[in-house]
């Protein structure tokens, strides 16, 4: 089952004297797995534990677990560092202008920051129940974040099984445009020495040892067995049960290696337009295997 390495999920959970855990996680790509956790200052001690369960979860990508505290009631239960708040805001100003840029400061995003926003009934950090709604919140974010990165890498897999079959047809076409090569090998050969006027005869052993050789090197017959293998493989990765992204990257590296040599190596008609058909394609495939886990 593929997994995308885009996703979101949301969990709440809700303590005892009324107030709200509320925990998302989100990722965008990146090549190996990097974990940012924006949360209240009285719950550092559970981000260990956070870390590890998101490691559960996801091999790679870069993932944001963002916590937030919030009272049933909506009122009375956080305060402003106004302090800590007039530095950032001051301190984003003076960075914007250095930059040149508008000194318009998002002050929302400043309150998401730890330490800005503060409990007025702060929590105990030693509290087992604080545990508890963490690790409920937690899970339950992290079963909707699997589920949507799901449904995305089912996508990809349909639209990458689509491309799939592309390349496959090309590889066909190529394939029966390329079989004829052996023969203009020869004709050229024969073409090129009447023109020269060399004095051979057409059976002469010399003559066909160049049209062996010409047309050896001319052959494409690996590159294309070899093309056929990467698609093989290809679809078993996309039915593996673990991560394959990498593996997929690496494969799309050999094609593109394949299908370069056979268009340096081919010159029967329309092979070149072909080739170029072929890794427009693979590119697109190559973009979309960047999204998969």
């Amino acid at each position: 089952m593929l997994y995308s390495m885009t996703g979101f999920g949301k969990g709440k959970a809700a303590f005892s004297d009324g107030r709200t855990m509320q925990i998302e996680i989100s990722s965008v790509n990146r090549k190996q797995l990097e974990v940012r956790f924006l949360m209240p200052q009285e719950l550092a001690a559970l981000e260990n534990d956070g870390r590890k369960f998101v490691g559960t979860l996801v091999s790679r990508g870069a993932v944001q677990v963002r916590v937030t505290i919030s009272s049933a009631f909506g009122s009375g239960v956080a305060s402003v560092d106004r302090a800590l708040l007039d530095n950032l805001i001051n301190e984003c100003r003076s960075a914007r202008q250095r930059a040149n840029l508008d000194t318009t400061v998002n002050v929302e995003a400043l309150l998401a920051l730890p330490g800005v926003l503060q409990n007025m009934v702060p929590l105990d950090s030693d509290s087992s129940e604080l545990a508890e709604v963490f690790t409920a919140a937690l899970h339950q974010a992290g079963e909707n974040y699997q589920a949507m990165r799901r449904i995305e890498g089912a996508n990809l897999k349909h639209d990458l099984e689509n491309r799939l079959k592309s390349l496959e047809m090309m590889h066909g076409e190529l394939y029966m445009m390329t079989s004829m090569q052996p023969d203009l090998v020869k004709q050229r050969l024969l073409s090129r020495f009447a023109a020269e006027k060399f004095p051979l005869e057409p059976d002469d052993p010399s003559l066909m040892r160049e049209v062996l050789f010409y047309i050896d090197r001319g052959d494409v017959t690996e590159e294309l067995t070899r093309l056929s293998s990467h698609f093989e493989q290809f679809r078993n990765f996309l039915e593996a049960d673990v991560p394959v992204g990498r593996s997929l990257d690496f494969l799309m590296q050999e094609l593109f290696r394949e299908i370069t040599t056979l268009g340096n190596k081919a010159f029967a008609g329309g092979v070149s337009r072909k080739v170029v058909a072929f890794k427009a394609e693979a590119e697109k495939i190559r973009e979309q295997i960047q999204n998969i886990e």
